[in-house]
């Protein structure tokens, strides 16, 4: 738009000449200036030579000061040049974001580049955003736009969307690439291997991966070497589309991995980038990528009239994890009236829906919501109709581990064969399985409600109930239930396994001070658990202050300078927490953490470390705080100088028991009352009486096997808010070390009564922490 300003320039014809101006004085003024020349002519003489001389030297000062003004001047600019408009020159600011055409046809020929048919409809999109951004107010900032690639629209239902409410861009800052290679696969099935390895420098490399319109792309990581921060520094993170668009994700690699993982578009194309902020060692990874065709999820079965499993049906893609919003449908039908389908789900299950929504997808089975957990063990799922109809919606976020599902029919009268009994998980175990102190249902159903008096010392009770055989006391009279308890047995999970794979029934045999194995695997690694008190076992009321040094595996959780969750010690480089403290994207990143160690009072830590790395257990269930455990690594090991002020507790193995009745202690700066958001500066303790897990199940109906309840049925003692990840500390009766028993993990209220705490059982997940730090137990 042109400006519509006034002409403010001079004519030459309206300028004025000397020469037009005539001056008129009076003769008054005339004669009185004749008279002042004359009487100043003959001091004038006098004083020219000196006035010239200081006019002289105030002109050279004027010069001198103008002529380093101008230096200074000159410097200053060349350094703001130098050092930011060209720093800001070599390190342009480049957005990346999706530019959906919708009104015209695609064509083949705009996959290649080079073509005819690509440069025409690049250069109208460019003028659009280039016409567009010209014209607002990043004008000052916009200096061109580049399309990079045109792909195909799969999705109508985007495309309406687009149309109806506006083209819906997402962004991501980009700082340059050291590479980036376009793929593509044109026969079906076909490997194209991808590898790559890099050994110094900054790294960030785009894999455009490209398959036929109406085709998938498969991407299989076979192994990959990074480094394991969280996805910090380094990562691999594959991308829905072209461009690395956040929203956009599929999945994200933070760790090193020599275990085949296979992802899969939702189109035709697929973006894997890796990034190193700085290669200090070898990074490198070897997959390969082929164009898969698209499969329909889900069919209709007709089940036969008889019991038991007689098929199966997949999470889509299976094996391979799943992409984001995909719809699968089944239809159940069976013969017989009497007759319901049953559903075998393998480390998987559902139960109904909350108002919380579902973290990885949902089902609709005859119109009722559930939602699906990943688990460890087996579940069973009944429907009592002959026809259902099943509706799975896959997350709408990332791609998602695949699920197996068994089907086959049931008897409504009778799920279970006879003489079993049906667990809460929906298996049959056998009737003699059930109290005999192993949890064979996975859930805990066929051990609670159990009447056993321990003075029952028949032959029968020692060959098949566990929970006080070979557990250190004395529960028959004549001491049968402590007898050969570190003979050789077949091994199983109820019993204690040294390193040479001997096994045998002796309950808490690690880091007793007896060597049981024959390879003293049983008390290696037991510098753990020591403190310089012997702490009081005097009943307190609520929580009391502790003495310095006595709980030095305690640690102080920090997120960005408050006070946060609670942690323990358990090695020089590592410490263990809740699942619930990490939760979202920011409570995710470990650089925002720090960790206070060997502290007594809030500020006075010997030790002060930041996170490197949070490790989420991968199962963790944030509806019901199942699986509520997370590693801490810190970026920098304590040392072996600060031992007793920070020292690491013992960790259980999986058939570590306590027993209901037994003394332990929670520890922590968290509010001493539920109504009272003050916590204290010093840290407390408080003794806590392990409650039966009958009572704990009938207290909370939430209740899992990875779960225990600690408190005081009164309520007078408890973790509170602010205690979260804490440790709940139990004293070995052999020498007196400390073990990890429990993480304070959830409850109802503060100290209320009838309701004690619940804390993660920490026995449940040797393996898990093993896999992380494989010494711990050796």
């Amino acid at each position: 738009m042109d400006d519509q300003r006034s002409d403010r320039s001079i004519n030459p014809e309206d300028e004025l000449s000397v020469s037009n101006i005539s001056v008129q004085r009076s003769d008054s003024e005339e004669k009185w200036e004749r008279l002042t020349k004359k009487l100043n002519k003959t001091s004038k003489s006098k004083r020219k030579a000196k006035r010239d001389k200081s006019a002289w030297n105030f002109q050279n000062k004027i010069i001198l000061f103008t002529v380093v003004l101008f230096i200074i001047s000159v410097i200053s600019w060349t350094l703001l040049w130098l050092f930011i408009v060209e720093a800001e020159n070599k390190d342009a600011l480049y957005f990346v974001g999706l530019f959906r055409v919708a009104n015209i046809e695609f064509l083949p020929e705009y996959r290649q580049k080079e073509s005819r048919e690509f440069l025409s409809v690049a250069q109208n999109v460019q003028q659009v955003m280039n016409l567009v951004y010209t014209k607002s107010a990043f004008s000052k900032f916009y200096k061109q736009s580049i399309v990079s690639d045109v792909s195909y629209l799969v999705s109508p239902a985007q495309l309406y969307k687009m149309i109806e409410c506006g083209i819906n861009v997402f962004i991501q800052l980009i700082r340059g690439a050291n590479c980036i290679y376009d793929l593509h696969a044109d026969h079906l099935h076909q490997h194209f291997p991808l590898d790559f390895l890099e050994t110094s420098g900054r790294m960030i490399c785009y894999f455009k991966l490209i398959a036929l319109v109406g085709y998938l792309i498969r991407l299989s990581i076979a192994s990959i070497r990074i480094e394991a921060d969280n996805c910090i520094s380094d990562s691999l993170t594959i991308y829905d589309s072209l461009m690395p668009i956040k929203s956009k994700i599929l999945y994200r690699i933070c760790e090193p991995s020599n275990s085949l993982i296979s992802f899969v578009s939702t189109n035709n194309m697929m973006l894997v980038m890796l990034k190193s902020a700085q290669v200090r060692q070898m990074k490198e990874f070897h997959g390969y990528f082929e164009m898969i065709p698209q499969e329909k999820c889900g069919n209709t079965v007709l089940a036969l009239g008889s019991t038991g499993f007689e098929g199966q049906i997949i999470s889509p893609y299976y094996p391979n994890y799943y992409p984001p919003k995909c719809i699968c449908m089944w239809t159940f039908q069976v013969i017989l009236n009497t007759f319901g389908i049953a559903l075998l789900f393998h480390n998987y299950m559902i139960s109904e829906k909350s108002i919380k929504g579902c973290e990885h997808g949902w089902w609709k089975i005859n119109e009722l919501m559930y939602c699906g957990y990943y688990i460890d063990h087996q579940t069973i799922f009944r429907v009592a109709n002959l026809v259902v109809n099943m509706e799975f919606q896959c997350s709408s976020k990332l791609s998602e581990q695949p699920f197996l599902v068994e089907y086959g029919s049931y008897n409504i009268s009778q799920p279970c064969p006879l003489g079993s009994f049906e667990c809460h998980s929906g298996l049959c175990i056998q009737q003699i399985q059930l109290c005999d102190g192993i949890n064979d249902c996975f859930d805990e159903s066929d051990e609670l409600f159990c009447d056993i008096s321990p003075q029952n010392c028949s032959s029968n009770l020692l060959t098949q109930h566990h929970s006080f055989v070979c557990d250190g006391i004395n529960n028959c009279k004549d001491g049968q239930d402590e007898l050969h308890c570190t003979e050789s047995i077949p091994c199983t999970s109820n019993t204690f396994k040294c390193n040479n794979g001997i096994c045998f029934r002796k309950q808490n045999a690690r880091c007793d001070g007896i060597l049981d194995c024959l390879d003293r695997s049983d008390e290696n690694n037991c510098s753990c658990g020591n403190t310089r008190y012997s702490n009081t076992h005097n009943r307190i009321v609520g929580g009391s202050e502790t003495h310095e040094g006595e709980w030095p595996w305690q640690a102080s959780l920090h997120f960005a300078g408050v006070a946060y969750c609670g942690a323990s010690v358990i090695s020089k480089e590592w410490l263990l927490s809740a699942a619930h403290c990490f939760q979202g994207n920011r409570l995710s990143d470990p650089r925002i953490w720090t960790a206070y160690l060997g502290m007594h009072t809030q500020g006075k830590a010997k030790f002060v470390s930041t996170l490197k790395r949070i490790i989420v257990h991968e199962y963790y269930n944030s509806q019901n705080y199942d699986y509520d455990i997370a590693l801490l690594q810190l970026s920098t090991p304590w040392l072996e100088t600060m031992r007793w002020s920070v020292g690491p507790i013992c960790l259980p193995p999986t058939m570590h028991n306590v027993h209901t009745g037994e003394k332990c202690w929670v520890t922590g700066w968290g509010q001493k009352q539920e109504t009272n958001d003050d916590t204290p500066t010093i840290l407390q303790k408080a003794e806590v009486e392990i409650v039966d897990q009958t009572v704990c199940h009938s207290t909370y109906g939430l209740i899992t096997s990875r779960m225990l309840c600690a408190g005081i049925m009164s309520g007078k003692r408890d973790s509170c808010k602010g205690d979260s990840g804490g440790p709940l500390s139990c004293r070995n009766k052999g020498d007196g070390k400390w073990f990890l028993m429990g993480i304070v993990s959830w409850g109802y209220g503060c100290g209320r009564p009838n309701f004690p705490g619940v804390y993660t059982r920490v026995s449940k997940f040797a393996t898990w922490i093993q896999k992380y730090m494989p010494s711990v137990f050796s």
